[in-house]
């Protein structure tokens, strides 16, 4: 199933999975419409089948609806503890001092976002409450808790990153759009005993999955990339 505007008998594959990569972006406010079982099953299967060495397969997920949801979001969001102050205790996403030039980049996108939501650089609350805004996916009415075994290499982590892609791009090419958050992995304490995860698995990160809300302004920005000239070497 196709999103409408990927739907022609005209266009060419290579049309329609250029428009589902280049569509796929962080979502950061979805509509309360429900998103059918049969589609978070087809989008999960279809991420499966992302490269993955000697088949191993390293991941696994956990769908949270309704209920199970809010439990999440209100068991970090009343932990009492700062995201700014939590320690990333299974493993680390960002480097312990950002340097250039990703010092930059992350500059720019934090400032892109708070701009799109009319908020000043020195407004910490709102930033807080609007990074808050993870634990509740969002908003989406689906949200996906991603782990992968303690035991496995660095290998596996590429592997388990490719299936996060894949799963993108499938949500996209059906009208949805996603969200992929780190935010959920800090607290593995807070997630575990609920969606009962065994100590084996650590927690990669979560992501929402749903229909954009399109009249949201932190739905409006885009983030640029780098020319390939900033980062590809053509050696013959």
């Amino acid at each position: 199933m196709l999103a409408p505007n990927l739907q022609s008998d005209e266009r060419s594959e290579t049309e329609i999975i250029d428009e589902a990569i280049l569509t796929r972006r962080s979502v950061r406010a979805f509509l309360p419409k429900p998103v059918d079982d049969y589609l978070i099953r087809e989008i999960l299967d279809l991420g499966s089948r992302a490269p993955s060495g000697t088949n191993m397969q390293p991941w696994k997920a956990y769908v949270v609806q309704g209920a199970v949801k809010a439990k999440i979001a209100d068991s970090i969001l009343n932990s009492g503890v700062r995201a700014e102050k939590i320690e990333w205790e299974e493993y680390r996403y960002y480097p312990d001092k950002f340097f250039e030039p990703y010092l930059t980049r992350r500059r720019t996108v934090g400032y892109a976002l708070y701009n799109a939501l009319g908020i000043q650089r020195r407004e910490v609350e709102r930033m807080r409450a609007q990074h808050d805004r993870n634990f509740v996916f969002f908003d989406a009415p689906v949200g996906i808790i991603f782990t992968i075994d303690r035991r496995l290499n660095q290998g596996s982590w590429l592997d388990h990153g490719m299936m996060l892609q894949t799963v993108m791009i499938a949500a996209r090419a059906r009208g949805l759009h996603t969200c992929p958050q780190a935010a959920f992995a800090p607290y593995h304490k807070e997630i575990r005993p609920i969606l009962g995860i065994s100590e084996d698995e650590i927690v990669v990160c979560g992501m929402a999955l749903g229909y954009e809300d399109t009249s949201k302004p932190e739905n409006n920005f885009r983030t640029e990339r780098e020319p390939l000239e900033n980062w590809v070497t053509f050696v013959k």
